[in-house]
């Protein structure tokens, strides 16, 4: 046994965790892990948010979305196999920090990609990554004999998909693809990646714990509402240093707030624990659903980011192309909010009639952009999403629902 006070075990033998472990809560580790990726989607924002701000904003959200894609699915993986296996010792420790390792470094090739189109440093990162999680994949088939069949299945799907993306980084380099052919060589390895983990737990299913899951979600939630204020900062940032600050830069930076306090009560109004422990077999959608989540919500930063920008200095874009900046990613967060409760939820909490009016309004508000410029269509959209968290309080407390306090 450790001394008192010492926490960490040398060695233990990896074996599935209870799924039904009471009060199962993110380690420091996981907690750890998810600040690498807080500097991931920052340098991935700040790209996008460049692009915006020059008035190219539609040209890298291809870019954004491959990228992104990344961080997430290295999320995802460590993610759930820490639900299943953490074990908390030494190997295990040291494996995950070679996997944040990789982060840093695919953090580090983010700006390389975006403007010379050299995705060699994020290819490396993502190796790393791999490398350490596919180790983890490894050891748990030797020291999980029931659960080995479906450990090595994910080792070796895992190692397949990787060495697809280390191919598709030679042939790009050897100048064989073109935009086209390299988006579906792309797409065609995210699929497989999405399929390894249906087909690994085709032999048997990992012991993933739905409120560990439900938490960690959160979590990462938290985060990337977070990178939309740091984003906001670096827009307020660039307003005072033009040393134009008025009513219009106080009134855009309030409103985006209140925006992002609106979207987090919206996302928190239903627990997923309790939905995802009923209906296991649906994890699949509602954890891939979440990329459109995430997504949504760091380039909503990006968006805010030059709208806050804007009202100090001029940007080359217009004022309809920087609303539809926020508003495109506030509009699908809304609907793709919905489609994830609805996926566990016995009875959504949202409900599709009020999601969907106010995602199309959400979507309209930037063609006023002339007329009531940036600041008006964001104080808009933000009020729109206080509207509809308003409503769907009121709406389930007259039907005696439970709305969760946090």
């Amino acid at each position: 046994m450790p001394p008192a006070g010492i926490t960490s075990r040398i060695r233990v033998r990896m074996s599935p965790r209870a799924i039904d472990e009471p009060h199962r809560a993110s380690s420091q580790l996981e907690l750890l892990f998810d600040l690498t990726f807080v500097v991931a989607v920052a340098a991935a924002t700040a790209q996008l948010a460049h692009g915006i701000a020059e008035g190219h904003g539609l040209a890298e959200v291809v870019p954004f979305l491959q990228v992104f894609f990344a961080i997430w699915w290295a999320w995802m993986n460590f993610t759930w196999f820490a639900s299943s296996y953490d074990t908390d010792d030494v190997p295990y420790r040291l494996l995950t920090m070679v996997q944040m390792a990789g982060v840093l470094v695919l953090a580090a090739g983010v700006p390389v990609a975006a403007d010379h189109s050299d995705y060699g440093i994020i290819t490396l990162g993502y190796l790393i990554m791999r490398v350490g999680l596919v180790a983890q994949w490894v050891r748990a088939g030797i020291e999980d004999p029931a659960g080995r069949r479906t450990a090595l299945r994910y080792a070796v799907g895992i190692t397949v998909a990787q060495l697809g993306w280390v191919l598709r980084y030679f042939i790009a380099e050897a100048g064989v693809l073109t935009w086209t052919s390299g988006l579906v060589f792309f797409c065609c390895l995210v699929a497989l990646e999405l399929a390894v983990p249906r087909w690994a737990e085709r032999a048997r299913s990992t012991n993933w714990h739905p409120y560990h899951i439900a938490e960690r979600y959160g979590l990462f939630t938290i985060i990337l509402l977070g990178e939309s204020v740091l984003a906001a900062s670096r827009g307020v940032a660039g307003a005072l240093e033009a040393g134009r600050v008025g009513g219009p830069f106080v009134i855009i930076a309030g409103s985006g707030l209140v925006l992002l306090f609106a979207l987090w009560w919206l996302y928190f109004l239903i627990e997923a624990g309790e939905g995802l422990s009923n209906r296991r077999h649906r994890s699949y959608l509602w954890g891939y659903g979440h990329y459109g989540i995430f997504v949504t919500l760091a380039a909503l930063g990006a968006g805010l980011e030059v709208a806050v920008e804007q009202s100090g200095h001029a940007v080359e874009a217009s004022p309809s192309a920087l609303g539809y900046a926020v508003a495109v990613p506030v509009g699908l967060y809304v609907v793709l909010l919905w489609v994830v409760h609805a996926i566990v939820a016995g009875e959504p909490v949202l409900h599709f009639a009020s999601v969907l009016g106010g995602a199309v309004v959400v979507l309209l508000l930037p063609l006023a952009a002339p007329w009531i410029g940036v600041t008006g269509v964001v104080a808009a959209i933000a009020a729109l999403c206080v509207l509809l968290v308003a409503v769907t309080i009121t709406t389930a407390r007259a039907r005696g629902e439970v709305i969760p306090d946090g």
